[in-house]
């Protein structure tokens, strides 16, 4: 069915994705669902391979290079490896839950590709069915998206409360704040796409960039999704809830075997996801890239390419995301915070309000609102970059001043009746007993001269 899909030829746009989608049989919808899932399961081997391959280079050695033709069975042999591991059950937890957290996981993040559209509606050869390349759509798709990202969240935190351990709890809660802090951030920019496509539909979003891609009038938006995508999957620089180094492995600490590759499984699904949103809102989606998309060349936004697009982008973001493994470092747990809650919200709703008071400043005078939409990323990137240098010039500034440390102050550490032990600014008075000894030692040294 999905050789014959991809060679078929698009169809009229007078027939609305919508009314393909509600023509479609139970038939249809079941093959359509499997072939997402097929897709996203080779594409997690795959991005498993590539990830390693990538770092490799990036550090200078060669990465999996044994199984298979480069390596590329090491992901399979990876995978068995996982299968038949002993599968151990931890006795303290809450059986039910500790069980059901990586299917919650790893069920949302088959959910959001259920709305990420591979091609126009498109019929197929031999039949009179007309069928998008999409399982479903609806008005409010984008929402659903991030609905799913926020119910995933529940595998993580049920896991690490479920296993009965101290470091999973820890990682579990580190995810709630992060999740929370990260996914308002993303939500903010993504407003600004609704704005000038008119709507919250996949299919729609994509239609709407006919003319031109949403990452140039929306640039600044786009790279705040970037850095919220990082944060909302837990990969490096924000994997505070598995951070290795303080928490053994976070909320995955107590799972083995097939549970735990749940768990992975459901990361690399979210990787895909966000890419592909990615794609979907802000590159165009299944169209092809500039200049053959605006050029008149029709044929390649139909029959095997549409896919192809949109596949390519989805990996040039998954690059990213790779690249950023291993060039960043880890944050702490206060700069994470900070960044998100300090830096980026507050970049989002700037953002969001220099764009919409500026359309509406130009549409109120009667200006080409395509004019404002152009140079509207460039300015923005400015005034960012402009802020930027002030935030980080006072930072220096209070960094310089903060050289010149205070006098410490001295504490008496039995004053409330038991012993305190001293804050950084505070400094223990010195000990008696440490004069006497010095005495002593003096008094010991006279007699032995003597």
């Amino acid at each position: 069915m999905l050789p014959r899909l991809l060679a078929a030829d698009p169809v009229s746009t007078d027939i609305s994705v919508t009314e393909s989608l509600a023509n479609d049989s139970i038939w249809i919808v079941i093959i359509k669902a499997v072939l997402i899932v097929v897709f996203l399961l080779t594409s997690v081997l795959f991005a498993v391979w590539f990830e390693r391959r990538v770092i490799g280079r990036l550090q200078e050695r060669p990465g999996p290079n044994r199984l298979g033709p480069f390596g590329l069975l090491q992901s399979v042999a990876d995978a068995m490896k996982l299968l038949f591991k002993e599968d151990i059950t931890v006795r303290r937890s809450e059986k039910v839950l500790y069980i059901a957290a990586p299917m919650i996981s790893v069920f949302s993040a088959l959910l959001i590709f259920s709305v990420i559209p591979f091609g126009p509606p498109t019929h197929i050869p031999g039949t009179d069915i007309v069928t998008p390349l999409q399982l479903t759509d609806f008005p409010v798709a984008v929402l659903f998206i991030l609905a799913c990202a926020a119910i995933g969240v529940y595998g993580i935190v049920l896991g690490g409360w479920a296993s009965g351990s101290t470091y999973p709890l820890m990682g579990s809660i580190r995810s709630t704040a992060q999740v929370i802090s990260y996914e308002l951030a993303m939500g903010l920019s993504l407003v600004t796409v609704f704005m000038l496509s008119g709507t919250m539909s996949t299919s729609g979003i994509i239609e709407a960039q006919t003319d031109r891609w949403w990452v140039w009038p929306l640039f600044p938006a786009f790279i705040l999704y970037v850095i919220s995508m990082v944060g909302e999957t837990n990969r490096l620089p924000f994997d505070l809830p598995e951070a290795e180094g303080e928490l053994v492995a976070g909320f995955m600490t107590e799972y083995s075997s097939m549970k735990f590759a749940w768990f992975f499984l459901a990361e690399y699904m979210n990787m895909i996801n966000v890419s592909a949103v990615a794609s979907t809102l802000f590159l165009g989606g299944w169209r092809a890239p500039w200049p053959a998309s605006w050029a008149g060349a029709e044929f390649l936004n139909s029959g095997i390419f549409p896919p192809i697009w949109l596949i390519l982008k989805i990996w040039l973001l998954m690059f990213v995301f790779v690249w950023i493994r291993g060039s960043v470092l880890r944050f702490r747990y206060d700069q994470f915070m900070r960044f998100g809650w300090k830096i980026l919200i507050p970049v989002g709703l700037g953002w969001l309000v220099f764009f919409a008071g500026g359309r509406f400043a130009f549409e109120h005078f009667g200006r080409d609102l395509n004019v404002y939409d152009a140079v509207a990323g460039i300015v923005a990137i400015l005034l960012v970059i402009a802020v930027w240098g002030f935030v980080t010039d006072s930072q220096e500034k209070e960094e310089g001043e903060a050289d010149e440390e205070p006098e410490p102050e001295v504490l008496d550490a039995f004053a409330g009746g038991y012993p305190v032990p001293p804050l950084p600014h505070q400094v223990l008075p010195p000990s008696p007993r440490s004069g006497r000894t010095v005495d002593a030692r003096v008094s010991t040294r006279e007699e032995d001269s003597e």
